[in-house]
């Protein structure tokens, strides 16, 4: 009796070991089952990152699509958004009250009568500026030097959030820094030439690198502003302006999309000709370069360009001509 007592409790701690086992084995199946449909969700939600920022990146051949808000959804108007612009202290004395730095033959602020006034707006870390600038920088100081045109600049940050370091920022505060401060509107225009050379301006997102003030106070001083100025550059003096622009700029409806899937947002870069959008989704339909489309858009012929006395067709006053119509 005392063997088969024995016995027994061996078989009962035996099936108790074994359902402990068991037990033991199915709470570590769950926990890796568990485990990997995380790991699977993530590199879902990877593999979908990754998509958009493919098809972002192929879609920015003239814009870059990374908007600084949801501006429907934001509860400050667009008046109180301009109203709180024009509290800022610190702003930038040569730009007008929708911060636009006018540019022309006869210095800043002075426009030329009679010629197209084109807008631009950037931000110095997206790539489709950088497009747009590296196509039209060179031709658009020459039509500034002959008084074809007034370029009016508006800068912009919102970029900060795709880079390490707040380059936007920098680069931005350095632009505005070098006009006020630099009576020569060339040196300026140089100035964006260097630092969206394909060679220097930096990517976005997590192929973005570094760059230091340094870096970007050589490009300044190669585009001919004096190293007293450049050091004095970088103190962000035009932050809280720069705050207030990226909240006031994209709700203005004027600079909005007017078609497509970003229809009723605004997107860098954008061009304004004589205070009317200029679509450049329709270079595509029309199988035209950026450079070709804008003198297209303000008649005047290539050979024409820097050359003192040759004016664009549409004058002051008429909008950009359709390079899908020619109206």
């Amino acid at each position: 009796m005392a063997q088969n007592s024995k016995d027994a409790q061996k078989r009962t701690s035996r099936a108790e070991r074994r359902a402990a086992e068991a037990a033991a084995m199915k709470a570590r199946a769950e926990q890796m089952e568990k485990e990997r449909k995380q790991q699977t969700i993530i590199g879902g939600i990877v593999v979908a990152v990754l998509v958009i920022l493919v098809a972002i990146g192929a879609f920015t051949v003239y814009h870059n699509m990374h908007k600084k808000a949801e501006t429907k959804a934001s509860t400050e108007t667009v008046q109180e958004a301009y109203t709180a612009l024009q509290k800022v202290k610190n702003t930038p004395k040569l730009v007008d009250k929708k911060g636009g730095l006018l540019i022309s033959k006869n210095g800043y602020g002075k426009a030329v009568e009679g010629v197209p006034t084109v807008e631009l707006y950037m931000d110095f870390l997206c790539p489709g500026c950088g497009n747009l600038h590296r196509q039209l920088d060179a031709d658009l100081q020459k039509m500034v030097d002959a008084g074809q045109i007034n370029l009016d600049l508006h800068f912009m940050a919102f970029m900060d959030r795709w880079s390490t370091d707040e380059y936007s920022s920098r680069a931005a505060n350095a632009a505005i820094y070098l006009a006020e401060h630099d009576s020569d509107p060339n040196h300026l225009i140089s100035f964006l030439e260097k630092v969206y050379a394909e060679d220097f301006q930096p990517e976005e997102g997590s192929a973005y690198k570094s760059v230091s003030d340094a870096k970007i106070k050589e490009q300044m001083i190669a585009a001919g502003v004096s190293k007293d100025v450049a050091d004095k550059a970088f103190g962000r003096d035009y932050q809280e302006w720069l705050d207030a622009i990226d909240t006031y700029t994209p709700k203005r409806s004027e600079l909005w999309h007017q078609s497509g899937s970003y229809k009723g947002s605004m997107t860098t870069p954008t061009v304004i000709i004589n205070g009317k959008y200029w679509d450049m989704d329709q270079l595509t339909t029309a199988q035209t370069t950026v450079k070709d489309g804008l003198l297209e858009s303000i008649g005047l012929k290539d050979s024409e360009v820097g050359v003192a006395g040759k004016m664009p067709s549409i004058g002051a006053k008429k909008g950009p001509i359709s390079v899908t119509t020619g109206e």
